[in-house]
């Protein structure tokens, strides 16, 4: 049986990176214009607050699941955080000047999702990639801090090791699959209205 997801969320290029990382499930946008402002102070806090919106409006059979990533530079103390997306213009050239003249360039990129499932069940699951934030960008794969983040291990930034390393390793990806593991185990109870 195909699992069926309905992606809250207006975001293509995550719904193309999640569909490469979890091949096997059927997943779609939930195509709205009048989603609920993300207002958590976490990533899970917002990531379920378009959960509980996708739940809503989403078909009866599908689960809904709701996404929040962000990149925290630890100079920074954390930030630009759950606050990635909407920093004013430019993310990119912001976290870069903000870090210039820093010693300290290390960071991490983070990843919540929650599922809910047809009958109300909630799952949650996370993904840490740690590494640092260099410029000036380079590469072309990937979106938003990935020319300028490289992660632990590797010389190259997320967008120059491309889209089939970051659908294996990224926090997306880490996420994702962890999630994916835990949609299937309680599809498959016995007895589960997820299924």
């Amino acid at each position: 049986m195909t699992l069926r997801i309905r992606l809250a969320s207006g975001n293509a290029h995550k719904l193309e990176e999640l569909r490469r990382i979890v091949p096997e499930a059927a997943i779609t946008l939930l195509a709205r214009d009048d989603y609920p402002p993300e207002d958590g102070v976490t990533y899970v806090e917002n990531a379920r607050i378009k959960a509980r919106f996708g739940r809503a409006h989403a078909d009866p059979w599908e689960w809904a699941v709701g996404e929040d990533s962000g990149v925290e530079a630890s100079a920074l103390g954390g930030r630009p955080g759950i606050h990635s997306a909407r920093w004013a213009g430019d993310g990119v050239a912001r976290i870069l000047e903000e870090l210039e003249g820093a010693d300290d360039r290390s960071g991490r990129y983070v990843c919540a999702m929650v599922a809910i499932a047809p009958d109300g069940t909630e799952l949650v699951a996370e993904g840490v990639l740690e590494g640092r934030i260099d410029g000036p960008p380079r590469g072309s794969a990937g979106f938003g801090y990935d020319p300028v983040f490289t992660p632990d291990g590797e010389a190259r930034t997320v967008a120059e090791l491309g889209d089939a390393w970051k659908e294996r390793n990224s926090h997306r990806a880490r996420a994702a699959l962890a999630l994916a593991g835990e949609i299937a185990a309680a599809s498959a109870a016995p007895g589960s209205a997820a299924s």
